[in-house]
């Protein structure tokens, strides 16, 4: 059997100097990965199982920690840290000034679970668990007991599933379809006009949001599908996870189309009215409802 000591010293030189800066600094795979604003840990924890670091993600330390010394990092040669003859630790204006605009997000460490060969999960959060996820969704006991899955076209990236509740989103989506999504760790990076899952300290709402967040001062209009529920207005402050809504699944088989329906939108449109102004009249004239 091999001992750990062992292991550890077959690691990548590379690997062992990444150990050895979070030791440094105190830190562990989930500390270091708010630090470097990294939307999930598992970067973190394949490089700490012996993943060699990709070239990017070197220079991510080296501007979170401008102390560190690029030749012993990158090429294991010299001390760790800069000494006298290298220049003194940048100040915080410096390390302020190598990093980029910080992203509009929750701040917090998304937590993911992974399978038996370090790809991540899609986890489910089923109507029955949303209330518990409102204020345990950064807690790994929490998450993982989540169901888990594997689905085919989400094997890259970070995907979370959220069983949908009541009509706010219909006919678009349906009581009991499930939407797969994606996590959104910088708002600033919303798509306007696509479907969210928003989650606060109160509630997990599917909705659909117009406008980007451009900062943490922002009101939201969240806005639903079914044209008797009125938009529904949040602080952006309050919203702790954003998912954007990037398939779903359903037993729900649709009828063939409505003619009828269809037939008067046309008479609509040959009487001079625009679609758009009487599908708004209609929502205005909704009742209101915030509820995934």
């Amino acid at each position: 059997m091999k001992t750990p000591d062992t292991e550890a010293e077959k690691r990548p030189e590379i690997v062992q100097r990444v150990q050895q800066v979070l030791r440094h600094y105190g830190l562990n795979a989930s500390s270091a990965t708010q630090k470097l604003g990294y939307s999930t840990t598992s970067k973190l924890y394949n490089i700490l199982k012996g993943s060699e670091p990709s070239y990017p993600t070197l220079v991510d330390f080296l501007r979170q920690w401008p102390d560190l010394s690029p030749e012993w990092l990158m090429l294991g040669q010299g001390p760790m840290l800069r000494g006298e003859g290298s220049g003194t630790p940048a100040s915080a204006r410096q390390r302020a000034a190598a990093g980029e605009q910080a992203a509009v997000n929750s701040g917090g460490v998304l937590v993911v679970t992974v399978d038996r060969e370090g790809e991540d999960n899609v986890e489910l959060v089923p109507v029955s668990a949303q209330a518990g996820y409102t204020v345990q969704h950064n807690e790994a006991v929490f998450v993982k007991d989540l169901p888990r899955y594997r689905l085919p076209k989400f094997e890259r990236g970070k995907f979370r599933a959220f069983e949908v509740a009541g009509d706010s989103m219909e006919p678009t989506l349906n009581h009991n379809d499930i939407v797969v999504c994606s996590y959104v760790d910088n708002w600033r990076l919303l798509v306007p006009d696509d479907i969210y899952v928003v989650v606060t300290s109160e509630s997990v709402m599917l909705k659909r949001i117009r406008a980007r967040i451009t900062s943490k001062a922002d009101e939201v209009v969240l806005h639903s599908d079914n044209p008797h529920r009125r938009p529904y207005p949040l602080d952006a402050s309050d919203i702790t996870e954003l998912w954007r809504v990037r398939g779903y699944i359903s037993t729900y088989l649709p009828s063939a189309p409505d003619v009828t329906v269809e037939r008067l939108w046309e008479v609509i449109e040959a009487l001079g009215f625009d679609k758009g102004t009487v599908r708004r009249h209609l929502e205005e004239g909704a009742t209101s409802d915030a509820t995934l």
